[in-house]
């Protein structure tokens, strides 16, 4: 038998005792369809949860965990957006080079969809400016909206591929490059880049959340790494190990965690003990390919879309087997 080392000793203690009161899954919620997948985001005011599903975006009762309805006639869906106070979603379709824009209680769309650059993907609404910016990853541009009377009112240019988006709700919106590994900065007003700030040692950023309150990005980059930037002085504070194949991240203001959910089945979560101190506090397994994820701030669980794949590998999941999976803490 091989004898464990003292460090690697300490990390499976650490994990044993994060495993026994962390994530774990409580619901897998079955949603009819075959497909990819990409973003899915929750509106915790309407208790739905939102999931891209190949054409179409499958909209989830959060508090039931069953299928509340479909949003079909869809291109490539990749993102979806919410504007609780104007009571409208907004659809980003790579595909079709557009946006959907939808009715929150109805789901039906609202006039025909918005025309965008190329491949629009990440999509979010700035309710500081009330503008919705969907980011075209083949045109490097952003593409802005007017939320209420959903028209381009302009279209920014990045200098590089954005890949997801966070604002702060008070004139600031920023956005991964993550050819450039790079943060850019928005002014959502003006529709002009502020600030251009490197994220070494991270590379290849792509999963964005933010603690507004203090300021602070959490971005997670391909070389397994969370890192910290201070959105006031663009300046990376800290950075902390996460799994491979990083897609999506969030962050819980009322516990301070942040997480990055990841391709290789696993979720990071990372405590914030002060703005420019953070560690792990735990790994919760997932499933693998299970690389985007989405955090309701009411019951602080966390929802990650899933399906089963061929033996041996293949990118098309096994038909039947497409699910949302709910974790809770505790």
């Amino acid at each position: 038998m091989r004898i464990l080392s003292t460090s690697l000793l300490a990390l499976v203690t650490a994990v044993g005792a994060a495993s026994a009161d962390g994530y774990k899954l409580i619901k897998t919620i079955p949603v009819p369809g075959d497909g990819g997948w990409d973003y899915c985001s929750v509106d915790a005011a309407g208790r739905r949860v939102y999931v891209s599903h190949g054409n179409q975006v499958d909209v989830i009762d959060a508090d039931a965990d069953s299928v509340a309805g479909t949003i079909t006639g869809l291109s490539g869906v990749h993102g979806i957006a919410v504007a609780a106070d104007l009571g409208r979603g907004f659809i980003s379709n790579g595909r079709g080079n557009n946006v959907t824009v939808f009715d929150l209680k109805t789901l039906k769309p609202i006039g025909d969809p918005v025309a965008t650059g190329k491949n629009p993907d990440c999509i979010i609404y700035d309710p500081s400016s009330k503008r919705v910016f969907a980011f075209n990853g083949r045109d490097s541009s952003a593409s802005v909206i007017d939320a209420a009377e959903s028209k381009v009112l302009g279209t920014i240019d990045l200098g590089g591929k954005p890949e997801f988006a966070a604002s702060d709700g008070a004139g600031g919106v920023f956005v991964n490059l993550e050819d450039k590994n790079t943060v850019v900065k928005l002014d959502p007003m003006k529709m002009t880049v502020l600030e251009r700030w490197p994220l070494d040692p991270g590379e290849g950023p792509s999963a964005m959340a933010i603690d507004a309150k203090n300021h602070r990005l959490f971005i997670g980059c391909h070389n397994k790494m969370m890192v910290v930037l201070n959105t006031e002085t663009g300046k990376v504070v800290d950075h902390q190990p996460i799994g491979q194949g990083v897609d999506a991240a969030a962050f819980d203001p009322e516990t301070g965690m942040a997480y990055c959910s990841c391709g290789d089945g696993t979720v990071t979560v990372v405590h914030e003990d002060g703005p420019d101190k953070y560690s792990v506090a735990e790994t919760v397994m997932t499933k693998a390919r299970s690389r985007t994820m989405t955090l309701d701030p009411k019951t602080h669980d966390i929802f990650l879309p899933s399906a089963d794949f061929p033996a041996g590998g293949g990118r098309s999941p096994v038909s039947g087997t497409f699910a949302l999976l709910r974790f809770s803490k505790g």
